[in-house]
């Protein structure tokens, strides 16, 4: 302990030094766990965010992008699939439910989903999770809505406000349906998925909204007004993509492969699972390479305190000096060098941590609004805990070399120093 306190005293009458040691290897260290924790809450989190589906059907393309825009709208899809084709394959024996997806139109920067009923009943997240309503009910109307929780709070919407469509997924759209506005009848609790950050219509709400449009703009001359509107039969006439819920999970093989394969329409079946673990290997180098960045400032950070460590030798050899004249044993001044190492290491790895929480505290809420992501702040996982030790294990071992000079330097070599 007395040893402790010598360090942590000489330590304090290099505070300035001791300062800049402190802050680099709080940035390496911070920005090494914020790459875990991104790396692995991001994995957990999107893992989570749809459970119970066996199969998402979407256009011909490329399965991770089906993946992308139909659960996490992320992106768009290339093509959609026609009514006929949703409504054969609700007809097929192995299919026990399904639920159609409607991408396209915004508000205020939040995608709108167009949907059935069946969306409230069958949709899982998590831990095969039902979707809740903190407020009011599903849709029943043609221009009923239900938001989602972040969507809501955010934009400090009620149950009975009005809100008005925009065409298009951009943030900012010049282009409303501002003669055909939605009323909020209900407003899902949370569930740290997209679903927070949706709004969702009916499927027939989608069609009423571009009943009078053409090739994305209104059609000039033939407006109808919300009025019109509900006295017309609405059918949809194609959708994004669909949610499959099969009779049997021994079955699922041979329905993606004839969804694959079928004739009247290009299609593409997915296993969600199975897609989002491709998803993965495509961003393992990604993840790697950001890691190994991460392990180089952390180090720089090391190398920082191995520096100041050394350069201050000469400057200390008479007070080592001075110790050894006043009867400590060499073994303790090496000790009370891997001593400096260690406060150093330890308040830089403690900086470190707390710098990562505040950034997380003020970046959570850009990030999940623009990605979707939910990331945890605390507490810490175990091998965040195990890269600390090792930070701390590398920072003691590096102080070893300065301890170990220290060791060697004899006693006349610091008294007959010149000052």
């Amino acid at each position: 302990m007395n040893l402790l306190r010598l360090a942590a005293k000489s330590v304090w009458n290099r505070r300035l030094t001791a300062a800049l040691v402190v802050l680099s290897i709080a940035i390496g260290v911070a920005l090494l766990l914020g790459v875990e924790r991104l790396r692995t809450q991001a994995r957990a989190s999107f893992s989570q965010t749809l459970t119970g589906t066996d199969l998402i059907v979407g256009a011909r393309g490329g399965p991770v992008n089906l993946l992308l825009y139909s659960v996490f709208r992320i992106g768009d899809a290339t093509n959609n699939i026609k009514w006929r084709t949703v409504e054969a394959l609700a007809s097929w024996p192995d299919v026990a439910w399904q639920v159609p997806l409607s991408l396209g139109d915004s508000h205020r920067g939040y995608r709108v989903l167009g949907t059935s009923a069946a969306y409230f009943e069958h949709y899982r997240y998590g831990a095969q999770r039902q979707l809740a309503f903190a407020n009011g009910v599903a849709f029943g109307a043609l221009f009923d809505t239900v938001l989602g929780a972040e969507a809501a709070a955010r934009l400090n919407y009620r149950v009975g406000d009005r809100i008005i469509l925009s065409h298009g997924a951009g943030k900012v759209s010049f282009r409303e349906h501002a003669d055909k506005p939605f009323t909020v009848v209900g407003i899902l609790a949370p569930t740290g998925t997209p679903v927070d950050r949706t709004v969702h219509v009916s499927l027939e709400g989608i069609e009423a909204v571009h009943v009078d449009w053409v090739a994305g703009a209104p059609l000039p001359g033939h407006t109808l007004s919300a009025e019109q509107v509900l006295a017309l039969k609405l059918v949809p006439k194609s959708v994004t993509a669909v949610l499959i819920g099969l009779k049997s999970k021994l079955s699922v093989f041979n329905v993606q492969r004839a969804i694959n394969d079928y004739r009247d329409e290009p299609l593409l079946a997915i296993l969600p699972g199975l897609t989002l673990q491709q998803l993965w290997d495509l961003l393992s180098i990604g993840e790697q390479t950001l890691l190994a960045i991460s392990g180089l400032a952390v180090g720089c950070g090391l190398m920082v305190m191995l520096t100041a460590l050394i350069t201050g030798l000469n400057e200390r050899r008479r007070e080592m000096a001075i110790l050894r004249a006043l009867g400590a044993h060499p073994w303790q001044i090496f000790s009370m060098l891997i001593g400096e190492a260690l406060l150093l290491s330890l308040c830089g790895v403690l900086a470190g941590f707390v710098l990562l929480q505040a950034v997380l505290w003020l970046a959570l809420p850009v990030l999940g609004g623009q990605t979707g992501l939910t990331i945890a702040s605390w507490p810490p996982s175990v091998r965040e805990l195990e890269m600390l030790m090792w930070v701390l294990t590398a920072g003691v071992m590096g102080g070893a070399l300065p301890a170990f000079r220290v060791y060697r330097l004899s006693l006349a070599d610091g008294l007959t120093l010149r000052i």
